[in-house]
C-alpha cells in the first residue's frame, strides 16, 4: 500500500511498538487510547527506547526525532476518520474489541482496512460487530514489535482478497514477513506457543526442575533466544492466563488448561516483567 496514515488503537506495549515501526517506515501515525496522558506517556517510553539505540550507535538522533515526529497522540476514536488502515491493539477481551470495531465502523472512511492485533480471539466475531466484515482482518504482531520479523495475517470467511492483500503489503512495507492463518482460536502461532509455555509452568509447579534449568535447557538445547518462563514474563502472565482460558473453553483440550500456579501468580499481581515480578524478579 502507498505510504499514508495508520491508526493504532491501544497505546500499550504492542500498540507502541506497531506505532514505532510504522513511523520508521514513513507512515504518519495516529496513536489512540482512552486518555491523552496515557498516550503521551507511551510515546515518552518509545522515545526512551529509541534513545538507547542512539546511545549504542544503532540509529542517529535525527532518525529518532524523525520517527517521533510522525506520531500524533489521540484520545478520540473519531480521529480514525483520517486514516487509511487501522490496527487495534487493546487488551485481549472480545467484547471490548467488538465495541471498538463498532465505533471504527462508524468513524472510518469507506475502503479502510480494519485490522486487529488479537493473538487468539475469533476474528469473525470481531468483524460482525461492523457493517463491513469484508474489511476486517487479523494483523497479529509479536512482542517486541521492532525486533520480531513475523506478522500473522488472519483471514475470516468474510475477509476480501483486497483487504488481505492490503494487510500483507502494509506488513511487508514495515520489513516484516507474513503468513496466513485460519480464523480459529489461537490461530497458528498461539496454538503452537501456549502448550509449550503451559508445559514449562507445569514442570516448575510439580518441582520437576527449577525455573533456571527449564529456561537454560530451551535456550542451550534448541537455540531459542529466551526460555519459556522468561518469555511468559515478557508476554504477561495475565495475558497468558486469559489466552489459555479462552483456548481451553474452545477446545476442551487439557494441554491448554491453565496450571494452578499461573492462576495464583496472576491473583497475587505477579504478572511478569511489566509488574516488576513474575517467575523472575525485575524490580
Amino acid at each position: 500500500m502507498e505510504k499514508g496514515t495508520i491508526g493504532i488503537v491501544g497505546a500499550g506495549a504492542m500498540g507502541r511498538g506497531i506505532a514505532q515501526v510504522s513511523a520508521a517506515a514513513g507512515y504518519d501515525v495516529i496513536l489512540n487510547d482512552t486518555t491523552r496522558e496515557f498516550v503521551t506517556t507511551s510515546i515518552e517510553h518509545m522515545s526512551g527506547d529509541l534513545g538507547k539505540l542512539v546511545d549504542k550507535g544503532k540509529i542517529e538522533a535525527a532518525e529518532r526525532d524523525g520517527i517521533l515526529s510522525h506520531i500524533r497522540p489521540s484520545a478520540d476514536l473519531r480521529d480514525m476518520g483520517k486514516v487509511d488502515l487501522v490496527v487495534e491493539a487493546i487488551y485481549e477481551d472480545l467484547e471490548a474489541k467488538k465495541k471498538v470495531f463498532a465505533q471504527l465502523d462508524e468513524y472510518c472512511g469507506e475502503g479502510v482496512v480494519l485490522g486487529s492485533n488479537s493473538s487468539s480471539l475469533s476474528m469473525l466475531d470481531i468483524a460482525m460487530a461492523t457493517k463491513r466484515p469484508e474489511s476486517v482482518v487479523g494483523i497479529h504482531f509479536f512482542n517486541p514489535v521492532p525486533r520480531m520479523k513475523g506478522v500473522e495475517l488472519v483471514c475470516t470467511i468474510m475477509t476480501s482478497f483486497q483487504t488481505l492483500e492490503a494487510a500483507r503489503q502494509f506488513s511487508v512495507s514495515l520489513g516484516k514477513e507474513t503468513w496466513v492463518a485460519k480464523d480459529a482460536p489461537g490461530f497458528l502461532s498461539t496454538r503452537l506457543l501456549i502448550p509449550y509455555l503451559i508445559d514449562a509452568i507445569r514442570l516448575l509447579e510439580s518441582g520437576f526442575a527449577s525455573k533456571e534449568d527449564i529456561d537454560s535447557c530451551c535456550v542451550l538445547s534448541f537455540n531459542y533466544p529466551m526460555g519459556p518462563l522468561t518469555l511468559a514474563d515478557l508476554i504477561g502472565l495475565d495475558v497468558l492466563l486469559n489466552i489459555s482460558n479462552g483456548m481451553y473453553a474452545s477446545f476442551k483440550d487439557p494441554k491448554f488448561a491453565a496450571p494452578i500456579l499461573l492462576e495464583k501468580m496472576v491473583t497475587a499481581g505477579q504478572l511478569g516483567r511489566k509488574a516488576g515480578r513474575g517467575f523472575y524478579d525485575y524490580s
